[in-house]
C-alpha cells in the first residue's frame, strides 16, 4: 500500500538501478552522484531556477516563462535563445514531446531520425531521454537562463534523473496532477509512486547541497476548475514533495477570469501552502506561486488573444506570483511559432513592469473569496486526510475514489467527474453539481445563491447549459456565458 513515507536510501538506489535500465542513455556516467552533484555545484546563481525563484519572491518580482519545445538539440537551442532574447524570458521551458510522456522512447528515436531528413520538427516537443544528458547538457550549455522540463509525464523517473544531472534546475509534475488530467487507466498508487522516486531525487541533491525546484501542476484539466479544488491538489502534492525532501516548490493556479477571484486565489495559494506545510512539521520549504495564463480556448483574433494575455499577466501581478507561464496569440491555431511565442512574453513584461510598484486595494469582494477558498481547502483536505487515517498518499487513492476530490473534465477513470463548475453573474468560478464533495451546507448554500443571481438576471434555470456556455465563452470574446436573446422592445 503506497504510503506518504521517506524513501529510504537503500529503496531509492535500488529502484535507480532498474530506472537507469530503461533507455540506453541511463547508462551514461555522468548520471552517477558523484558526477552529477560536482557538475550541479557549478551552476552559476543567474542559472539555477530555485535561486532565482528566491530572488524574485525577496524583490516582489514576476517573471515569465513560455512553453517551448522542438525536436532536435540544435533548433531547441536557437528557440530557447530567441525567447530569451527577443521574449525576454526570464526562465526557459523544455516542454516535453508526447512520445516521452508516455515512456515511448523508441517512438520518438524514429521521430527525431524523421525530423533530421524532414529539416523540420515532427514532434510537439523536446526528447529529453534521447537525447540523454549528452543532448541536455548542450542546451544547458547555450542558454542564458534557468532551466525547467514541462510534460505531462506520469511516469518521469528517467527523465527526470537525466535533466537534472544536465543542469536543469527544475522539474514540473506530480503524481496527482500529472495522473488525473492526462491519463485514463494509470493509478494513483503507481503514479504517487513514481512521483515520490523524483521528489527523493531531488531530495538527495538538497542533502548534497543544492536547491532545485519542484513545480506541481497547478490548471489541473485547465477548464473552470474552482481554485479551491487546484489549491488543494497543491497543498498535498507538496506536502508528498516536502516528505521526501524537496525543500524549494512552486504551487500554481490557472487563471479564472474573474480578477478579484484569480488574486484572491493567488493570495491563498500562498498563504495556505506555507501554513499547511508548516503544521504537518515541513517547517524549512521555499514556497512561491505560479499563474497560468489562461488554459482553455482562445479566440482566433490575435489582437483578442493579447487582451486575454495582458489581463492574465494583470492579476499575476496584483496577486504576486513569482512566475508566469504565458501564452501567445496563436493558441487558437495550435502550436505557435517562435515570434509570436516571443510576442506573448513581450506583451506580459510590459504589464509586469507597469504594475510592479501597485498593490492590489482590499476590499470585501476580496476579502469574500479569501474566505471561501480557505473554508472550502480546510474540508477537502481534512476529508482527504481522515479517508486515509492520517497519511495523505493513501488519502489521495480513497479520496479519489470516493469523489471526495474530484477534478472537473478530467479524462482519467480514477476520478469520478460528478462535480461541475459554472461561472456566476459576475464571472466568478462556483460549483452546480457538488458530487461527493465533503462541504457544509453553508458552503453550498453560498455557491447555489451565486448560480441562482446568475440565472435570474438572464431569464432562465440554472442548468448544465450554463457549464456548456461558460466553456466556450472566452474564445467567443466574453467570460460569462449569456444566453442569446431576440432583439425586442422589452430586452433593449
Amino acid at each position: 500500500m503506497i504510503t506518504n513515507k521517506k524513501l529510504s536510501l537503500e529503496a531509492f538506489l535500488e529502484i535507480r538501478q532498474e530506472i537507469r535500465g530503461h533507455w540506453p542513455t541511463g547508462g551514461d556516467e555522468r548520471l552517477e552522484f558523484e558526477h552529477a552533484v560536482a557538475f550541479l555545484k557549478t551552476v552559476p546563481y543567474h542559472k539555477n531556477f530555485a535561486k532565482r525563484l528566491r530572488q524574485a519572491k525577496m524583490k516582489g518580482e514576476t517573471l515569465l516563462q513560455p512553453r517551448a519545445g522542438v525536436a532536435l538539440v540544435d533548433e531547441h537551442i536557437d528557440l530557447l535563445n530567441h525567447l530569451n532574447k527577443e521574449g525576454g524570458a526570464d526562465f526557459l521551458p523544455s516542454t516535453i514531446d508526447s512520445y516521452t510522456r508516455q515512456n515511448r522512447y523508441t517512438n520518438a528515436e524514429d521521430a527525431i531520425k524523421q525530423s533530421i531528413k524532414a529539416k523540420r520538427s515532427l514532434l510537439n516537443g523536446f526528447p529529453a531521454v534521447n537525447h540523454g544528458v549528452e543532448g541536455c547538457l548542450k542546451v544547458f550549455e547555450h542558454v542564458d537562463a534557468p532551466l525547467q522540463a514541462r510534460h505531462g509525464t506520469p511516469d518521469a523517473r528517467l527523465l527526470s534523473e537525466i535533466i537534472h544531472a544536465s543542469g536543469w534546475t527544475s522539474n514540473e509534475g506530480g503524481g496527482i496532477s500529472y495522473n488525473i488530467p492526462y491519463a485514463k487507466h494509470i493509478a494513483l498508487e503507481d503514479t504517487i509512486r513514481y512521483w515520490q522516486y523524483v521528489d527523493r531525487l531531488v531530495g538527495y541533491y538538497a542533502e548534497a547541497g543544492i536547491e532545485l525546484n519542484r513545480e506541481p501542476f497547478g490548471p489541473l484539466t485547465g477548464t473552470l476548475v474552482p481554485p479551491s479544488i487546484s489549491h488543494t491538489i497543491a497543498i498535498i502534492e507538496s506536502i508528498l514533495a516536502a516528505e521526501q525532501g524537496v525543500k524549494n516548490i512552486t504551487v500554481g493556479y490557472g487563471q479564472g477570469g474573474n480578477m478579484t477571484q484569480d488574486i484572491a486565489a493567488l493570495q491563498t495559494l500562498d498563504e495556505l501552502t506555507n501554513y499547511y506545510l508548516k503544521l504537518f512539521g515541513y517547517d524549512d520549504v521555499f514556497v512561491t506561486t505560479v499563474l497560468h495564463q489562461w488554459m482553455g480556448g482562445f479566440p482566433e483574433d490575435e489582437s483578442a488573444s493579447m487582451g486575454i494575455i495582458s489581463l492574465g499577466a494583470t492579476v499575476a501581478s496584483m496577486g504576486g506570483a513569482s512566475k508566469i507561464i504565458t501564452k501567445s496569440p496563436h493558441e487558437s491555431q495550435g502550436i505557435p511559432t517562435k515570434e509570436a511565442n516571443a510576442e506573448g512574453l513581450r506583451a506580459s513584461k510590459i504589464i509586469t513592469n507597469l504594475l510592479k510598484d501597485q498593490k492590489t486595494p482590499q476590499s470585501e469582494a476580496l476579502k469574500q473569496e479569501k474566505s471561501m477558498i480557505e473554508r472550502e481547502v480546510k474540508s477537502l483536505l481534512y476529508a482527504t486526510l481522515n479517508v486515509g487515517k492520517g497519511d495523505f498518499a493513501q488519502g489521495v487513492v480513497k479520496a479519489f475514489e470516493s469523489g471526495i476530490l474530484d477534478v472537473p473534465f478530467a479524462p482519467s477513470e480514477k476520478n469520478q467527474g460528478k462535480i461541475l463548475p459554472a461561472r456566476d453573474q459576475h464571472g466568478n468560478l462556483r460549483i452546480l453539481e457538488f458530487g461527493n464533495l465533503p462541504f457544509d451546507d453553508d458552503i453550498k448554500t453560498f455557491h447555489r445563491d451565486a448560480l441562482k443571481a446568475r440565472a435570474t438576471h438572464e431569464g432562465r434555470d440554472v442548468s448544465f447549459q450554463m457549464t456548456i456556455d461558460d466553456i466556450y465563452a472566452v474564445g467567443r470574446g466574453n467570460l460569462v456565458g449569456r444566453p442569446k436573446r431576440r432583439d425586442t422592445d422589452e430586452n433593449r
